[in-house]
């Protein structure tokens, strides 16, 4: 009965090996199917089984539509507290959460380079700084933008991703509305081509403002895009939204959108847009 010999007298609880897969995968909001992080990295954090859009971080968006070489700019604005404001937490520690997290001052990059042959002048918003919130370093961040593009009369383009103003800073966030629109104003009487791009989500005093104010409104799919949010127009109307209300499937068939475009085809759409605006001829 030799084979009944056991050597290793040593006891092996098999629930302990484990394979360590924690943060490698992910779950698809739209179809459920999991997905490995990698493969959403690849390609663009698109869903590959069901096309949704995941949210794209403002530098990631910024290296996928600009050529190599561009310029960050405006990044040394910082927000206060001028009303020394408190909610569940100080306002002022949010914000230093907040940059913490995201590396950045606050919740907006502007770059300027070449997006295909076009020179250009880009803002895009970071939805992980509070919601993307629109304060007063936000307000200003774009306006300088605007000034760039009408000193240099370079096509600007911004994306949007945004839950509305910051209320934390009270009127001073809701001033921002007037400040960047009539900008944006300035701009078109210039005759200098404005792009307006939104994502998930876009609304509040964004959508009220500078996001749909574009020569062009484009979105990606699945967007929502809105002032007040659904559950609160509900609330507010007492009926039941029709389905898909205030995704951007929904406005661009009610006339609010221009486009919809997917993530992959964003820069080359964008190039043959300001192709057709700028009366360049396609290289």
């Amino acid at each position: 009965m030799t084979w009944f010999k056991r050597e290793d007298h040593a006891i092996i609880n098999d629930a302990e090996k484990t394979v360590r897969t924690e943060g490698l995968w992910t779950k698809c909001g739209a179809c459920g199917q999991p997905i490995f992080k990698a493969d959403l990295t690849a390609n663009l954090q698109v869903c590959p089984k069901c096309g949704y859009h995941f949210r794209f971080d403002a530098r990631s968006r910024i290296d996928n539509l600009l050529e190599p070489g561009y310029e960050l700019v405006d990044l040394g604005l910082l927000s206060t507290d001028p009303l020394k404001f408190t909610d569940l937490k100080p306002y002022k520690r949010r914000l230093e959460e907040a940059r913490k997290k995201t590396g950045l001052n606050d919740a907006i990059i502007n770059a300027t380079g070449l997006l295909g042959p076009h020179p250009v002048v880009l803002s895009v918003m970071e939805y992980a700084f509070i919601g993307g919130s629109m304060g007063a370093v936000v307000g200003e961040t774009i306006a300088r933008a605007i000034d760039r593009s009408l000193a240099t009369r370079h096509p600007l383009i911004i994306v949007a991703a945004s839950g509305g103003a910051r209320m934390m800073e009270g009127i001073a966030s809701l001033m921002q509305l007037a400040k960047i629109s009539s900008g944006l104003a300035r701009l078109d009487d210039a005759k200098v081509p404005y792009i307006s791009v939104m994502t998930d989500p876009t609304t509040g005093g964004v959508t009220a403002s500078f996001a749909m104010l574009g020569d062009l409104n484009i979105a990606e799919p699945g967007a929502l895009i809105g002032f007040a949010g659904p559950r609160v127009i509900e609330q507010t109307i007492r009926q039941k939204l029709p389905e898909g209300f205030q995704r951007s499937e929904f406005l661009l068939a009610h006339g609010f959108l221009d486009a919809i475009v997917l993530r992959k085809d964003m820069k080359s759409y964008l190039a043959q847009s300001l192709t057709w605006m700028t009366d360049q001829p396609t290289p």
